[in-house]
């Protein structure tokens, strides 16, 4: 029983970050089922709604003069609030700016898209450290999801509580949006035929060009929100868009809840091999895909991939 009391906090810790990865996973597997593309630029564009996000929360008055000192005087809370909102909707326009970029690259063989989302990838990260500096940054977050609680004679972090559920809910609503809208069901149904969307009479150009917004959007809300627990440096999205690619990979290809469920047992395998061994933490989600690869090559809940031939 103690054990498994001494297990929560790292349990807690690995839900939390589970949900998250969930997260950053959606958005690029809403990318790679619609547009049959693996967007490399994910990883850059986690990153960029962080620092957005960490201007609007904390804005240098020298940027904003006057208007910036009386902006600043606002409460903590709020200013978060604006940073939640404000910095996934710059993401989402500068999403839609790269997507128009990839266009040509459309029909074309796949690395040309690869090679053009890894030179974006590039200039945003090279942009941050231009605008930023190369040392890392640190995101305020409000007093009421700051600091530990004791509960159990064992120390919590408020702020992993607060991530989750964050998590969840922005989960949950883009459940919502994919199940429950027309839109929805116009992205799913581009993600399985997009010729046939396009024989419906649905403009295809204009369906990708939201979907990658959206996708990038997810990123920058993942990143804000991860921020606190892994910290805001230029190359942070490089640690992003690893996990994100070998979840849908384990989730399999194109599904929503593989996504969800593989980001939480990635997180809990992560958490849970740090109780015991921090230097295999990193390791264990590695050895994770390969477990689950060598028996579901197409993952846990995958079915035939839009990648495939």
């Amino acid at each position: 029983m103690d054990a498994l009391l001494n297990l929560l906090p790292h349990i807690v810790n690995g839900l939390s970050l589970g949900l998250l990865f969930a997260l950053m996973a959606l958005g690029f597997m809403l990318i790679v089922g619609v547009m049959e593309l693996i967007n490399l630029a994910h990883g850059s564009l986690f990153a960029l709604g962080a620092y957005v996000a960490m201007v609007v929360i904390n804005p240098d008055p020298a940027w904003f003069g006057p208007a910036g000192e009386w902006y600043a005087g606002l409460p903590l809370a709020m200013r978060y609030v604006f940073g939640l909102a404000m910095a996934p909707a710059v993401v989402f326009v500068i999403g839609m700016g790269l997507e128009v970029c990839m266009r040509r690259t459309y029909g074309k063989k796949a690395e040309y898209g690869l090679l053009l989302t890894f030179g974006a990838a590039l200039v945003l990260e090279e942009t941050i450290r231009i605008v930023w500096g190369s040392t890392e940054q640190i995101m305020p977050t409000p007093d009421a999801i700051n600091g530990a609680f004791l509960f159990g004679g064992l120390i919590y972090s408020k702020y992993r509580f607060f991530a989750a559920g964050f998590g969840i809910l922005v989960i949950f609503m883009v459940w919502l949006f994919l199940e429950k809208t027309p839109y929805g069901a116009i992205i799913k149904a581009g993600a399985h035929d997009s010729e046939m969307v396009r024989a419906l009479g649905i403009n295809l150009t204009r369906l990708r060009l939201y979907v990658f917004g959206l996708g990038a959007s997810l990123a920058a809300i993942a990143g804000i929100v991860m921020t606190p627990i892994w910290g805001l440096r230029p190359h942070v999205g490089v640690d992003a868009v690893i996990p994100a690619f070998l979840i849908i990979v384990l989730g399999g290809v194109g599904s929503f809840w593989g996504a969800v469920v593989a980001g939480v047992l990635v997180g809990l395998t992560v958490g849970l091999t740090g109780a015991y061994a921090s230097e295999w933490s990193l390791l264990s989600m590695y050895l994770l895909l390969i477990a689950v690869v060598t028996f579901r090559v197409r993952g846990l809940f995958g079915k035939k991939s839009a990648l495939e031939a």
